[in-house]
């Protein structure tokens, strides 16, 4: 069988001519990501909500950019064919373009990742076109944006007045026209983010947005039912991996205490004489 050659960025625009929908899954480590890649998901997202998921914070804030490279190297040495996205951390591409451009470089260079990802709109568009003049493809996010949480509240689902929806559209334009390859539509109304995916040439990646986005992104751990801290609405089930996983591991506890488990077939044999000898020796000393 011949090997697939890897997802490249042209191929995202290709699919969205094509009206193909685009599967985007986030990873965190290499594990996931080799599963992630065997499952055939063309595009991961190393995504700052590593920050709940699998270190225990409340939010994204806490992410720096260290730990964004620390998982991004993690995922990229498990995937093989996915076109792999980084997100730039909470403030790492906010004071200054020269910071943005520092960062982005590190992602790449240190992490190894294909493109980075950074939140906002019309006020980030100046960055990520220069950060883009540099040839590092940059994938956009609006909507609700976790990095402003604190700004958001308990408001999570954007554009839902004229003014707001006004305001989406012409993020996304210009957004588009600063040059990303993509945009995450997170919590926009489903009308809205068809609107935009019809006005947009480039892909629309929806999360809580409806089915009419040219691709959809989910959290693997909310996907696979492994984190339930929090369950947004817009999540979907696959499967209660957190329940099979506690039967598997309390399965295991009592097998242990019962001496059921580990049997000889799990470990070594050894020759009785070698080891009369080795006691023999030991004992004489």
């Amino acid at each position: 069988m011949a090997k697939l050659r890897p997802v490249a960025i042209d191929d995202l625009q290709v699919w969205k001519q094509r009206g193909e929908r685009i599967p985007v899954i986030t990873a965190y480590d290499y594990t996931s990501a080799q599963i992630i890649d065997a499952a055939g998901i063309p595009v991961v997202l190393v995504g700052d909500t590593l920050g709940m998921v699998v270190l225990g914070h409340d939010s994204t804030i806490p992410v720096t950019l260290d730990a964004m490279i620390h998982h991004v190297r993690a995922v990229m040495r498990g995937r093989s064919r996915a076109f792999v996205v980084g997100d730039l951390p909470f403030m790492s591409y906010r004071i200054s373009r020269a910071q943005a451009l520092t960062n982005a470089a590190r992602l790449l260079q240190e992490g190894g990742c294909h493109a980075v990802k950074l939140e906002g709109g019309r006020e980030v568009a100046p960055t990520l076109a220069r950060i883009v003049d540099t040839g590092i493809p940059v994938m956009a996010h609006i909507g609700f944006t976790p990095q402003s949480i604190h700004r958001f509240g308990r408001r999570r689902v954007a554009g839902k007045c004229a003014e707001s929806a006004e305001a989406l559209v012409r993020d996304a334009l210009a957004l588009e026209r600063a040059g990303a390859f993509a945009i995450v539509l997170e919590c926009v109304p489903i009308p809205l983010a068809d609107e935009l995916t019809h006005r947009l040439g480039i892909p629309t990646i929806g999360i809580g947005s409806g089915p009419g986005c040219d691709g959809e992104v989910q959290v693997f751990h909310d996907l696979l039912g492994l984190y339930s801290d929090f369950v947004p609405r817009h999540t979907k089930r696959a499967l209660d991996l957190a329940d099979r996983m506690r039967t598997a591991l309390s399965t295991y506890a009592d097998e242990v205490r019962r001496r059921v488990f580990p049997e000889d077939r799990h470990g070594t044999s050894m020759d009785p004489e070698i080891l009369a000898l080795a006691l023999e020796q030991i004992d004489a000393r």
